[in-house]
């Protein structure tokens, strides 16, 4: 897409044009976690309850590169608004190189402590040695599996959703097809269980790797060198201004993830099984919600940057009319079909039973989730991070966590899925009037002569 017709095109049109490549690309990409989960499944509950412990670790990690991302793809965007191809390539290219050092420490950190963090989410010594098998691999490549998500945000900050969705795609397909060779062996590959997934992940991404870079180097040509210290420096204050509050934030859900996994443990191996897959599935079930947060935001950006704030207004309101519709049909589709979903993970009775409930109820507040989700990533592309901070302050640790402890009280787990689900639906409606009141905010402060432009035009 050319990125002009982000600032000219229909906006329904330019918003469905820019979410439908996406969306299909995550439909292949979350497909990464629910063959992983379908075919480590297969080893047992044991395998499975460890392979659920590892999703908040990974998703922290993810979560970082997630919040650089936005931050990048915002301060691109915005400057490809005013024109601007020289600036934005510089930031482009400090992006990624603040992006590696950053989610690398990271994983040598997590690497580090891992048994003291899995210790503390509820794990024994049985889980831990699985879990190790997994994490130890999957942190030592983790830049392989990340870093083609900051550069598919670089892309998306120009218009283009289709590349990004493509190399999600090739990585998904890639990742199905190894995964059962290095799990369970094939020819003179030996079986190697649950370390196989995270194998075959590394080895899936190589690919996505290998075409990011090429696009971004040769077709975007947005990848440059020999910056000056200064321009550099320069670069990186205006992507991190943005990046590290959307990660803080962004990492708030997993360590608060981390927190329910603890108190889901206390129910047993099978209850951490069963919400492993509801995670996962629940992911697949926002997928829509997923797509247009990352397509908004680069409109957003861009208008933003040029001063369209009725566009920005419209692209949102329409965004939010659209998912809070396609979730209820979405949840339609879970309820009749849970227990079935439930079976193709497991034969354990109890593991079903959790899962259903999970699947039933949880996903009534998928709607209002899903305003959440893109008010949020819509604060940011207005370079408001720390409102989006805020809020996901308050949806995590002041209605979430605490209700599912309160839920835990009166009802045990069945209890605590209801407390999420309430906490999660409050948390739309507030931001939804969060975000009209930033919207206003931003009317009144722009001069007079902008938004007769913006109003003539």
């Amino acid at each position: 897409m050319n990125p002009t017709m982000l600032l000219t095109a229909p906006v329904n049109s330019t918003l469905k044009n820019m979410t439908i490549p996406m969306m299909f690309g995550m439909i292949l990409l979350m497909s990464f976690n629910i063959v992983d989960a379908l075919y480590v499944s297969m080893l047992g509950t044991a395998s499975l309850a460890a392979f659920s412990f590892t999703f908040p670790v990974t998703f922290t990690i993810f979560s970082l590169a997630i919040g650089l991302g936005i931050g990048v793809s915002a301060v691109v965007a915005k400057t490809l608004g005013r024109e601007d191809k020289v600036l934005a390539r510089q930031h482009a290219s400090v992006a990624m190189i603040v992006s590696a050092i950053l989610i690398y420490s990271l994983a040598m950190i997590a690497l580090s402590f891992l048994p003291q963090i899995f210790s503390t989410m509820g794990a024994n010594n049985d889980n831990i040695s699985l879990i190790k098998l997994y994490m130890t691999p999957w942190l030592i490549g983790s830049l392989i599996i990340i870093m083609p998500s900051i550069g598919n945000s670089v892309m998306r900050a120009s218009g283009d959703t289709k590349t990004p969705a493509k190399v999600m795609g090739i990585g998904a397909i890639l990742n199905a097809l190894l995964d059962p060779i290095f799990i369970f062996g094939f020819g003179p590959i030996e079986g190697m269980g649950i370390k196989g997934a995270a194998i075959a992940s590394i080895c899936a991404s190589v690919i996505s790797c290998l075409i990011v870079y090429y696009k971004l180097t040769f077709t975007y040509k947005m990848l440059g060198w020999g910056y000056k210290l200064e321009e550099i420096m320069y670069s990186a204050r205006q992507i991190l201004t943005i990046a590290i509050p959307a990660a803080a934030s962004n990492m708030m859900t997993p360590i608060s993830s981390s927190i329910l996994t603890a108190m889901v443990a206390q129910y047993g191996t099978e209850a951490v099984a069963a919400f492993g897959v509801g995670s996962r599935v629940e992911t697949f079930a926002v997928i829509v919600v997923l797509a247009l947060s990352m397509s908004l935001p680069p409109f957003i950006s861009q208008n933003f940057g040029a001063g369209h704030l009725k566009r920005v207004k419209e692209g949102y309101l329409s965004s939010i009319k659209f998912v809070m519709l396609w979730q209820a049909m979405i949840y339609v589709v879970l309820l009749l079909s849970s227990g079935l979903i439930a079976r193709a993970f497991t034969d354990d009775e109890k593991v079903v039973e959790i899962i259903v409930l999970f699947l039933i109820i949880i996903p009534l507040a998928h709607g209002l989730g899903g305003v959440t989700i893109l008010s949020n990533s819509s604060l940011n592309a207005l370079h408001k991070p720390m409102v989006s901070v805020g809020l996901n302050i308050v949806r995590l640790f002041v209605l979430m966590l605490p209700f599912a402890y309160l839920g835990c009280y009166l009802a045990d787990i069945k209890g605590l899925i209801i407390g999420v689900t309430i906490a999660g639906a409050l948390t739309g409606v507030m931001s939804f009037f969060v975000i009209k009141y930033h919207f206003k905010l931003l009317r009144s402060n722009t001069p007079q002569v902008a938004v007769k432009a913006e109003t003539t035009s």
